[in-house]
């Protein structure tokens, strides 16, 4: 329901994520002229030139292909207008027929975009249901299952926001007694939500405390979208409704592509199929010497130029990438193995846990450290980011402090649990998703954004790591077992479980990888790395990767085309398409050629001081 509360819904009016029709539809196309404004001038010129549903004034076919032509013309006509080709949608209006909407419709969505809230109710009020037989189906007529007193409160909590916006303190304090009151039967929070709005000192800290950006911003058109969702498509259609669609055959074809590696859009002139050959599947350079131990982590950096690898030593690696010199070695945990690293968004920061107990904030660019966090009791075993890169979180054995918020001068912001041991950690990439693993079977489901405990997962056996998806919808749980699962966070269902690999008492991890983050890869008890589609979970690559085991594995966020793993036998490995081997190895080959990985690891140390 649209409003101020933080209630966690997925649309609200007053805030900016409009997902009517799809997520994606606000971002599909951006024009100087939105529909609902093209409709005021069309309304006017072309509205009631044929009645919505009668048929069409020139006769055209029976079907398109298949397709009803009334929903063909309409979404074109929608279309066009979304373009800014008004004079094309008129067009097509007059030679079809059919009409985008009828007069009432038109009607309510101009009353809504122009704050008339006395005209929309009452255009609200003469409404029918989609499928009652007593009316015609040419006024506004609602969705099935539509709720009338939802969408008056909507309404009225908009003319609520924008009296207080004018500074009309008094006569929102009417409406909110006289009007909102008797809509929110037992919905107390949120009327003490609404009640609080009223003693805001600026307009300022009201668009900031109600998540609203004003009648000049976007709120009634946000207001608009939700309401539109209410109402049956037959009178009014989603908004972008091509555009949705045309994604949906684009997502569809990335979904069918089995080994999908383009980082550009598929072509809508002609179906989409990913060459074989361009899927990482060769070793391009194994990066180790002799002397060193097991390596436990990798991760690339968030822009793909740099790689780091942390393990069964206190040294932590940066690489430049695609030559694979070493940037720095750092000397991160004297004596101590490092358990994690984590880049920052901008990459100019590195984290890392250690089993000395100590988490470090380290400068990527000299090697140097930056700040030493508190002593846990414990090991500190994992680290996320915040998305705006200002605060970060660490996860630790230690209960007192299992999970933590730090700023950057390593100032301890919040404590969020001390229920549980954490052995891993992950965030969602728009902040509202902070999920922990402990040493049991459960995973832990926290709201980031109000510290809210929401829920916990019973595994059948132990996590061994956790990634959430980059649209923030999917968990990747990895398990001792040897099987991973894809969890819907929102509805708690699993949704794909991947099988191939091998898991048993040591720390393997998995993650999103590749164009779209169209794949699962984890790394197995047996040495291999393995592959998945992530939306058939079928296993399409399966690599001899390290013996005795690989442990991690981590595909560059910049080049669809370049898988890392590491193992226990100290090696880091690069996998490329077999195409891209010759190209990416003669700019390796100008660092490694002739050498040994010894001599090339001799270089500037970065070392902790205290």
């Amino acid at each position: 329901m649209p409003g101020p509360e933080g209630d966690g819904q997925g649309s609200s009016n007053g805030t900016m994520r409009v997902s009517n029709g799809s997520r994606a539809a606000d971002e599909l196309l951006t024009t100087s002229s939105s529909n609902s404004r093209t409709l005021k001038m069309s309304s006017e010129s072309t509205n009631g030139s044929a009645r919505n549903g009668k048929g069409p004034v020139e006769g055209p076919p029976r079907n398109y292909f298949g397709h009803a032509p009334e929903e063909v013309t309409r979404i074109l006509i929608q279309a066009l207008a979304d373009m800014g080709y008004h004079d094309a949608a008129e067009s097509v209006t007059r030679s079809s027929g059919y009409e985008l909407e009828n007069h009432t419709v038109a009607a309510f969505r101009n009353a809504v975009l122009d704050g008339s809230w006395s005209e929309a109710e009452a255009l609200l009020s003469s409404n029918v249901v989609a499928g009652d037989r007593q009316h015609p189906g040419d006024g506004l007529v609602l969705a099935p299952g539509a709720d009338r007193d939802t969408m008056r409160l909507w309404l009225r909590q908009q003319k609520f926001l924008e009296l207080l916006e004018k500074r009309d303190n008094h006569q929102a304090l009417a409406v909110l007694r006289s009007e909102l009151t008797p809509l929110c039967s037992g919905q107390h929070q949120k009327l003490n939500l609404l009640a609080g709005l009223l003693m805001c000192p600026s307009v300022e800290h009201l668009k900031q405390k109600a998540a609203w950006d004003g009648a000049q911003g976007r709120s009634r058109q946000i207001l608009l979208s939700e309401l539109s969702r209410c109402i049956s498509p037959s009178v009014m259609l989603p908004e972008h409704r091509l555009a949705v669609l045309l994604e949906q055959v684009k997502q569809s074809q990335i979904s069918n592509c089995l080994y999908h590696t383009s980082s550009e859009p598929p072509s809508l002139y002609s179906d989409h199929l990913c060459d074989r050959t361009r899927f990482p599947s060769e070793v391009l350079v194994e990066l180790g010497n002799q002397d060193q131990q097991e390596v436990w982590q990798v991760r690339f950096s968030n822009n793909g130029s740099r790689l780091a690898s942390c393990g069964m030593d206190q040294n932590v690696y940066i690489y430049a990438v695609p030559s694979f010199e070493v940037l720095h070695r750092i000397i991160a945990h004297e004596g101590s193995d490092v358990c994690n690293i984590a880049w920052s968004p901008d990459d100019t920061t590195l984290i890392t846990c250690g089993k000395d107990h100590y988490a470090k904030i380290w400068n990527t660019e000299t090697g140097d450290c930056v700040r030493v966090l508190d002593r846990f009791d414990e090991p500190v075993s994992s680290c996320v980011w915040t998305p705006n890169g200002q605060s970060f979180v660490t996860g630790s054995f230690d209960k007192t402090k299992s999970i933590c918020q730090w700023n950057l001068n390593g100032e301890r912001l919040f404590v969020l649990t001390r229920k549980h041991r954490t052995e891993d950690l992950s965030l969602s990439s728009d902040g509202r998703w902070l999920i922990a693993m402990d040493e049991q079977q459960r995973i832990h489901v926290y709201d980031f954004v109000t510290r809210e405990y929401l829920y916990e997962v019973e595994l059948k056996s132990r996590a061994t790591s956790l990634s959430i998806s980059e649209d923030s919808r999917f968990l990747l749980v990895n398990k001792v077992d040897g099987e991973a699962q894809l969890i819907d966070i929102a509805s708690r269902d699993v949704v794909q479980k991947y099988h191939g690999h091998s898991g048993g008492g040591y720390t393997i991890r998995s993650t999103f990888g590749g164009a779209n983050e169209s794949f699962v890869v984890s790394g197995s008890e047996d040495g291999s790395m393995c592959i998945w589609h992530k939306s058939t979970g079928i296993q399409v690559e399966r690599v001899a990767a390290h013996d005795p085991r690989c442990n991690a594995v981590s595909w560059n966020p910049a080049d669809p085309c370049m898988v890392a793993s590491c193992g226990d036998d100290g090696k880091i490995k690069m996998q490329v398409p077999v195409d891209y081997l010759s190209l990416l190895a003669r700019a390796a080959n100008k660092h490694l050629d002739g050498q040994t990985r010894s001599e090339s690891w001799n270089t500037p140390t970065g070392r902790c001081t205290p």
